[in-house]
C-alpha cells in the first residue's frame, strides 16, 4: 500500500485540511499570499497531518476538529521547513526552488514567521487547553532541535546519542505531537490510548529522518526532489557519516571529518564509497528498522480498525520509501 493508497482511508479528511489551510492562508498582503499559494502548490506528502487524522480516528473519535489540528502540525511543519531553507541556504525542496531561491531569505524567514502565527491563532480557537499544551512544547521542542543541529554543524566529533537528540527534537517530536493530538481528541469519548499514539509517533519520525539520511547518499535527485549530498555539503554529521567514522580505516574516517568540517561536495563519490563499504548505509537502516518495530509494538493496545492498519501500513511504506 502506498502513500495515496493509505490517505485514501481519509479522504474527505485529508480534503478538508488541504481546504482549511487554503482558507487560512488568505490575508491581505500580496507576498504572504503568493508565497503561501507556491507552498500549497509544491506538493508533499502532508505525513504529519495524514498521522494525526489516522491517530484520531483510530482512537474513535469522530468529529472535525482533528481537520483544524492537522492543519495546524501543517502551518508549524512548513514554518520550520522555509527557516530551514535559509539556514541551510537550500535552493531545492520537493523539485522546486525554495522559497528563499524564489524571493530570498528575508520574505521566507518572515513568511515563515507568519505561519508559525497563524498556526498559534487557530491553536487558541481550539479552546483545549491539553491540545495547546502539546503544541506549544512540540514547538518549542522543536526550535531547541534545531539550535542543537547548528551546535553540531560542522563538528566531526558528533555522536550518535547527540545526533539521535537533533533527530528527536527536530523531526520527530512533530509526528509525535500529531499522533498524540489526534488520540487527545479520540479519548474525550474513548479510552485515553494518547500515550500510545505519542509513543508511535515519536519512533516513526526517527525512523522516517534516518531513511532521509540514507536517500541523502544513495537516492535520486529527480526522485527527492532534493539534491543529493545536501547534508554532507551543509557539513551535517548524520549517522550514516558518524558510523562511517567510527569504522571506517584511519584515512576513510580523517577523510569523511574534513568533508564535514569544510562543507562542499568535492569528495561526494568518495565519501558515498566509503559510507556505504564500512556499513553506514546498511547500518543507518537497521536502526531505521528497529525504530519501525517500536513504533508498530506501541499500536498495540489500539483496538483493531481500518485507521489502524493504515497507520501500520504507513510506517512500513515511509521504512522502504526511495524519496
Amino acid at each position: 500500500m502506498d502513500f495515496k493508497a493509505i490517505s485514501s482511508v481519509v479522504a474527505e479528511d485529508f480534503e478538508a485540511v488541504n481546504r482549511f489551510i487554503t482558507h487560512h492562508l488568505d490575508t491581505e498582503v500580496p507576498l504572504i499570499r503568493e508565497v503561501g499559494e507556491y507552498i500549497v502548490d509544491s506538493g508533499g506528502k502532508r505525513l504529519r497531518p495524514l498521522v494525526g487524522l489516522l491517530s484520531a480516528r483510530a482512537s474513535g473519535y469522530t468529529g472535525a476538529q482533528h481537520v483544524d489540528v492537522a492543519a495546524v502540525i501543517e502551518f508549524l511543519h512548513t514554518a520550520t521547513l522555509l527557516h530551514d531553507d535559509v539556514v541551510d541556504e537550500s535552493s531545492l525542496r520537493r523539485g522546486r526552488p525554495t522559497v528563499n531561491a524564489v524571493w530570498g531569505n528575508s520574505a521566507s524567514v518572515l513568511v515563515g514567521d507568519f505561519l508559525i502565527s497563524r498556526a498559534f491563532q487557530l491553536m487558541v480557537a481550539l479552546r483545549d487547553q491539553r491540545l495547546l499544551e502539546i503544541l506549544s512544547q512540540s514547538t518549542n521542542t522543536i526550535s531547541e532541535g534545531e539550535v542543537l543541529q547548528l551546535i553540531n554543524t560542522r563538528d566531526p566529533s558528533t555522536t550518535e546519542p547527540s545526533y539521535m537528540r537533533v533527530i528527536h527534537h527536530k523531526t520527530a517530536k512533530m509526528f509525535e505531537s500529531a499522533a498524540e493530538t489526534g488520540a487527545v481528541l479520540g479519548a474525550r469519548t474513548e479510552t485515553d490510548f494518547s500515550q500510545a499514539f505519542a509513543t508511535f509517533g515519536r519512533h516513526l519520525g526517527i525512523a522516517f529522518q534516518l531513511i532521509d539520511d540514507v536517500l541523502d547518499y544513495q537516492g535520486d535527485v529527480n526522485e527527492l526532489g532534493k539534491n543529493v549530498g545536501d547534508d554532507l555539503a551543509e557539513g551535517k554529521p548524520t549517522l550514516p557519516l558518524i558510523y562511517a567514522i567510527q569504522h571506517g580505516a584511519p584515512e576513510q574516517a580523517g577523510l569523511i571529518k574534513e568533508a564535514i568540517r569544510t562543507g562542499g561536495l568535492e569528495q561526494l563519490e568518495q565519501i558515498v564509497e566509503i559510507v556505504h563499504d564500512c556499513g553506514g548505509l546498511s547500518y543507518t537502516v537497521e536502526r531505521a528498522a528497529e525504530q519501525t518495530r517500536l513504533a508498530l509494538d506501541a499500536l498495540a493496545p489500539v483496538p483493531a480498525s481500518r485507521y489502524k492498519d493504515a497507520l501500520h501500513n504507513l510506517a512500513e511504506e515511509s521504512l522502504k520509501r526511495t524519496h
